[in-house]
């Protein structure tokens, strides 16, 4: 089954080079088929990477002709892939199985993939600090934790205003040392990948906020509401820009919108000029349709990566946005994509945590930061 060209979004592309964007990608959509198989008897990959599609001409310099989707690792048993972060000294990736309780970890000497924390507090979201030291968003305890170089582990967030936090989704750390994390209360409304709250309530225990913990004083700030569910975030290159993706209508229904937020970042410790970055909206085979958003990485040139699911063929994969919020090109994958991360040795590789698996891409950037 081949696809449709129609399962490509131009409608933002600009007139200039529209005419060479419906070229590449007519060739990308005739060479793509669904249900690909990624398996260990699967058949080569005839390059260019025809599920790696340019909607945007300004997305083909980070196409690589030579360099095709990969599936690192799979497990029937693993039920909800999260948080990627790449370690830069050791050379691994790290990510979260949450319903079951353990961290992951890839070893890229060997492909060789391990427990590597067990439990886990049911984590999600995870990072490195910038003096190595893993930062772990925990859905079961409601915690943001910091592992330390001595195997003990630090709690560094867990209530607020007197209230119990949600549940943690994902943290990125600023230059000077604050971690800024999202609480969405996913893993407080199910006992699935957390302990469910039982309140009744779409927020387990506060309304759904951004924080930022001040690495001096240790003190937690709230640094905006004014978002129905806070799930991935990441800055700007230049830190002066906060990206969250918004999955509240998860939840909240037709009266949340399925994007991506910005804000503006004021001396480094607050947020202002709140707004829509992108929408997850795109046209698929003649009708709009909208997934989620779910981890975003940004790369060195300011593009933001986002994983996207819950749609299917033609959507869920990765998309990826100009820093001006245009869509310029997508990843497609067989599975939900829950998250992404930049890593390897050159930083150069996209790393994809799908439903059950691992993915990854070489692409001609990098990331715009340490994980």
């Amino acid at each position: 089954m081949t696809k449709d060209s129609s399962r490509l979004c131009d409608s933002d592309v600009p007139e200039v080079g529209r005419r060479a964007f419906m070229t590449v990608a007519a060739a990308a959509a005739a060479s793509t088929v669904f249900g690909r198989d990624y398996g260990p008897d699967a058949a080569p990959v005839r390059y260019p990477e025809p599920d790696v599609v340019v909607i945007d001409e300004r997305f083909a310099k980070y196409k690589l002709g030579n360099s095709p989707i990969q599936r690192l690792y799979h497990s029937k048993d693993m039920l909800w892939a999260e948080g990627p972060a790449w370690n830069g000294v050791g050379r691994y990736l790290l990510w979260s199985d949450i319903p079951n309780n353990v961290q992951l970890r890839w070893l890229e000497e060997d492909g060789h993939v391990s427990i590597f924390r067990h439990p886990s507090g049911n984590s999600n979201g995870n990072t490195f600090d910038y003096q190595g030291r893993q930062i772990s968003c925990q859905h079961g305890p409601r915690k943001v934790v910091r592992y330390e170089h001595n195997g003990s582990q630090t709690v560094l967030a867990e209530s607020y205003g007197g209230k119990s936090l949600n549940a943690p989704n994902d943290a990125v750390v600023h230059p000077n040392g604050d971690i800024w994390f999202t609480d969405p209360g996913y893993g407080g409304l199910m006992n699935y990948e957390g302990n469910r709250a039982n309140t009744g309530s779409v927020q387990p225990f506060q309304k759904e906020a951004i924080y930022r913990i001040d690495s001096k004083s240790g003190k937690l700030h709230q640094v905006a509401d004014q978002i129905f569910k806070p799930n991935g975030l990441c800055f700007s290159p230049d830190y002066k820009k906060l990206y969250v993706a918004d999955t509240g209508a998860s939840h909240y229904g037709e009266e949340a919108p399925k994007n991506i937020k910005v804000w503006d970042v004021v001396e480094e410790t607050t947020l202002a000029n709140d707004r829509e970055f992108a929408s997850m909206e795109i046209e698929l085979n003649g009708e709009k349709v909208a997934g989620f958003a779910d981890g975003i990485r940004c790369d060195v040139d300011g593009n933001i990566w986002a994983s996207a699911g819950w749609v299917g063929d033609g959507y869920d994969g990765v998309h990826v946005f100009a820093p001006d919020g245009t869509r310029i090109g997508q990843i497609y994958l067989p599975e939900i994509c829950s998250n992404v991360c930049f890593g390897g040795t050159k930083r150069n590789r996209l790393f994809m945590t799908g439903s059950q698996s691992l993915y990854a891409v070489y692409v001609e950037t990098t990331g715009a930061h340490i994980s």
